[in-house]
């Protein structure tokens, strides 16, 4: 018969038998990493919903397809909700890190390239700029996370 208190213990990560400073100090930095990532990803983000016209005007021609605009500005907020996720428990969702850092690699590898093109703007080439830099920050929180020890109770399904 399974207790209540090991049905709960089950769902929560285990940490490595020797919590170092060094791992406090990493798991700490994840969380800040990832809370600022989400954080401005929402400041800058959201308010595009309101921005349509407004784009059209300072970088004509008009946006003539809002449902990729809409839902560019949709996937990319569904993201920051991930960020703020992975800051909240940083050890639990580990696994999803690199693909965060795929994410932030698409735009800042992109930018340069359009702006080399004379694709896009300076701005647009600054917020690849941002998106290089949170991505390193992303590599060095994942590589400063320990990995879930083994845990022959827990499945797959509860991640």
């Amino acid at each position: 018969m399974m207790r209540a208190t090991h049905a709960s213990r089950a769902t929560k990560p285990r940490l490595p038998h020797r919590i170092t400073v060094a791992t406090v100090l990493g798991m700490r930095l994840a969380r800040w990493i990832f809370l600022i990532a989400g954080v401005y990803g929402v400041l800058v983000i959201a308010p595009e919903y309101f921005m349509e016209k407004r784009y059209g005007e300072q970088y004509p021609p008009a946006i003539n397809h809002p449902e990729f605009f809409y839902g560019f500005a949709g996937v990319t907020l569904a993201w920051q909700a991930l960020f703020l996720a992975i800051a909240r428990d940083p050890v639990r969702l580990r696994p999803v890190m690199p693909v965060a850092v795929l994410e932030k690699a698409s735009f800042a590898i992109a930018a340069p390239i359009l702006f080399a093109q004379h694709r896009i703007p300076s701005v647009m080439l600054a917020g690849g700029a941002i998106d290089a830099l949170l991505g390193v920050a992303f590599v060095v929180a994942y590589l400063r996370i320990p990995q879930q020890a083994e845990n022959p109770d827990r499945t797959d399904a509860g991640l």
